[in-house]
């Protein structure tokens, strides 16, 4: 009998959402008719992946759920805040994304779920504004204020802990300063200092969270946690961090055609990349300084797996480009279109083109509710600061800055299923190049 390093999931699992958007209410709304067998969790590996454990005549396949001890869909328990005041019943009708059939047989469960006031700072989304924001206060006058909230969710819910996960809008770029973000003293005293400048709205949630003992998820490109004082903040208070932004759509398939570029050696010469998107999200990013925050996480793929280091003569000289293009019409439909211009044998040019017609929240709402599951998972192994092993979920993996992060997707996969084996009590049995 192996030994489980995982202790059990007793009580309700708390999961509070910063925003109560279009990916949010379609992750709860599909958490909600899976309780209710009237849908499946697809597209979560937590609750219905399988893998192997063992090797040759040792090896067996069962359900994940089943080799570690995931928080059961049924103890979850549902909060955000948000800069509107419309319940989780008026947000999912407003955001479009579901049918009414998907989201009516629990519109008593959904409209239970009212957000608290969101701690809102508009010149980091200036496109955006809403009634149902705190008042104007210090920094870490309104990261108190955060914190209250999350103890007023867990007691009023009889939560026996709780994840924070960020599913808000991308935040204007910020880049790190390290004489504010470099060290957890010097951060503080920013936040004491009301420095709006250096910490960022989603900055104070994060805080608030790891304070009050919660693991914290950037689903976000923000700065946020990706700075030195946020990792001595996780190893102080031994909270699991992991981030940054779903690798839901468009990057996902780089993900999976750059490494196979490269393990067949074929060049490439040019990489287009190019979005129309409707929802809020889109509105947000229409403002070019939120716009230079999702670029960055969305560049970062092609350049790390395409290593012109080893292949100078074929990666050397990529012109990579991004673009995202707000356009109403497309609603949560986002479409993706992807040139790339590649080269072979003797050096004849060759073009393949991706045109991803998707469903942005469809897709993202899987995504959110593995990382909060295995979020928890690594809080009741004891596990703290950043998780590599949920890479596999983010379009730019968080890394400690001597570290090179890894983004091909099966990689991803492997460091992820080995973290579950190793947990289970197995050994590590896919190595990594």
């Amino acid at each position: 009998m192996k030994e489980n390093r995982v202790k059990p999931s007793n009580g309700k699992l708390g999961v509070m959402c910063v925003g109560l958007g279009a990916v949010t209410t379609t992750t709860i709304a599909g958490v909600l008719m899976s309780r209710k067998g009237l849908s499946k969790p697809i597209g979560s590996f937590a609750c219905e992946g399988i893998m192997r454990l063992g090797k040759g005549s040792d090896k067996i396949y069962k359900e994940v759920k089943h080799i570690l001890p995931i928080a059961p869909l049924h103890d979850i328990v549902f909060g955000a805040w948000d800069i509107y005041e419309d319940n989780g019943y008026e947000a999912a009708v407003k955001a479009n994304v579901l049918r009414s059939s998907d989201i009516d047989p629990i519109k008593d469960e959904l409209t239970q779920i009212q957000p608290y006031k969101a701690l809102f700072d508009k010149s980091y989304a200036t496109n955006i504004d809403g009634p149902n924001v705190k008042e104007p206060a210090t920094r870490w006058e309104q990261t108190e204020e955060l914190r209250k909230d999350i103890r007023h969710f867990k007691e009023a819910n009889n939560c026996d802990r709780v994840v924070v996960i960020w599913i808000a809008s991308t935040e204007k770029y910020i880049p790190r300063d390290e004489k504010v973000h470099g060290s957890l003293s010097s951060f503080e005293a920013a936040m004491k200092a009301d420095d709006k400048e250096h910490i960022a709205p989603s900055m104070c949630y994060a805080y608030a969270a790891m304070r009050e003992g919660c693991p914290f998820v950037m689903g976000a490109p923000n700065l946020c946690i990706d700075i030195p004082a946020m990792w001595e903040l996780a190893n102080e208070t031994k909270m699991p961090i992991s981030g940054k932004d779903f690798k839901s759509g468009q990057t996902m398939m780089k993900t999976v055609l750059a490494p196979a570029f490269f393990t067949r050696q074929l060049g490439v010469t040019g990489w287009f990349s190019t979005n129309i998107l409707g929802n809020r999200d889109g509105i947000v990013l229409d403002a070019p300084e939120n716009f230079e925050t999702k670029r960055r996480s969305k560049m970062s793929a092609v350049e790390n797996i395409l290593d012109s280091d080893i292949y100078p003569q074929l990666y050397s000289d990529i012109y990579h480009k991004v673009r995202i293009n707000y356009y109403p019409p497309r609603g949560d439909e986002k479409e993706s279109w992807d040139n790339i211009d590649i080269f072979g044998w003797m050096g004849y040019p060759m073009t393949i083109k991706v045109n991803f017609l998707c469903r942005d929240s469809i897709l993202a709402a899987p995504i959110a509710l593995d990382l909060i599951l295995f979020s928890d998972i690594a809080l009741r192994s004891g596990l703290y600061g950043i998780q590599d092993f949920l890479s596999f979920y983010c379009k730019a993996p968080m890394h400690a800055d001597n570290e090179k992060p890894v983004h091909d997707l099966f990689k991803q996969f492997a460091m992820l299923k080995n973290k579950i084996r190793e947990l289970a009590g197995y050994e590590a049995d896919q190595e990594l190049d």
